[in-house]
């Protein structure tokens, strides 16, 4: 059997996770577990510390067992035993999970310390998020939303539990299905200051907070994100604040001209930065994609070429010289007459 779970059954006849156990660190959880009588529940909530590398909430009711075979199948075990030496998929362990979407609720501190984990894929549907989810999850960069764009997902609880960068990518056909759309959420920091009269004034640096508000009902607001970038963003880091300029244009989903022309422009001041940024990442399809937007100026290509070159990006390189050759304005066609002979 290639993982085993421990659950409990629900009230309402749905599955709790409790813990996930397995020798490999891309996880996908199924949409349903199989109940001790035969039935399959649905896997509708994540218990507290479910995937913490130690389990500090014990969930209430008994405890079940079963095994998924490499083919899908349940395999049911009967009631949890501790006898069993299992390695659990959880804490630095865990790398990659994708959640079914049956999933409705997330337990507090369900990530806790999973510090190696750096995707997280989810469907769509409202999904209700506990307190301290993604503590201490530094590597989480990117979250896959298998919906559309304007579907009611449960991204606004979870961008709001994380205040470091983070990309959210829409597949409606599921994690292997084209991209419809990408939205990035920048970093942001908030401090606390209590006044004389003990009133507590809370402020934001950066834009990431106010980007994580542009929800309606659990439904993304593109023509709000859009509108933020106009606010100003001196206090975000510009090479990431490019890099939401590039997923916005490469995706242009719901995406008015006149915010496309504004990230055209910034993109254009943030070139170089934005192509040594890709360079690093070994990202030759995204920076096609910058290459391909004809916003880079012939400085900014040369910065990126002699980059690629320091990287030992070869086939990074052979872009940008393409890239350069064809920016080269047209030599004009030299005229012959008769006193030329």
């Amino acid at each position: 059997m290639r993982y085993t779970f421990d659950y409990t059954v629900q009230p309402d006849g749905t599955a709790a996770l409790a813990r996930a156990y397995g020798e490999e660190p891309i996880l996908t959880l199924p949409e349903a577990l199989p109940g001790p009588e035969g039935q399959l529940l649905p896997l509708a909530r994540l218990g507290g510390y479910c995937f913490a590398g130690t389990v500090r909430d014990r969930m209430p009711g008994q405890l079940l067992r079963c095994g998924w075979d490499g083919e899908g199948r349940p395999v049911y075990a009967g009631p949890a035993s501790k006898s069993e030496d299992l390695h659990p998929v959880a804490g630095n362990f865990l790398e990659e999970i994708t959640l079914p979407a049956s999933l409705r609720e997330v337990g507090s501190c369900a990530f806790y310390n999973c510090r190696a984990l750096r995707r997280m894929t989810v469907g769509d549907g409202p999904l209700a998020v506990g307190s301290d989810v993604f503590l201490n999850c530094f590597a989480l960069t990117e979250v896959r939303v298998c919906a559309q764009p304007d579907a009611v997902t449960g991204l606004f609880a979870i961008v709001n539990n994380i205040s470091s960068n983070l990309r959210a990518v829409f597949l409606p056909d599921g994690p292997e299905g084209d991209t419809a759309a990408v939205f990035r959420y920048p970093e942001y920091w908030e401090d606390i200051e209590e006044t004389p009269a003990h009133i507590l004034l809370h402020t934001f640096s950066g834009q990431g907070y106010h980007y994580r508000q542009c929800f309606r009902d659990g439904r993304l607001r593109c023509e709000e994100y859009d509108a933020i970038f106009a606010q100003g963003h001196g206090g975000d880091d510009p090479t990431y604040m490019a890099l939401l300029c590039l997923d916005r244009l490469r995706y242009p989903w719901q995406l008015g001209e006149e915010a496309a022309g504004r990230y055209r422009v910034f993109l254009a001041q943030q070139g170089a930065a934005v192509a040594a940024a890709l360079i690093r990442a070994q990202d030759r399809e995204a920076l096609g994609a910058l290459l391909a937007l004809n916003v880079l100026d012939g400085p900014a290509l040369a910065a990126a070429s002699a980059a690629a070159q320091q990287a030992g990006a070869a086939q990074s390189a052979a872009l940008l010289a393409d890239a350069e050759y064809r920016a080269r304005p047209a030599r004009p066609k030299r005229r012959y007459t008769f006193d030329d002979f």
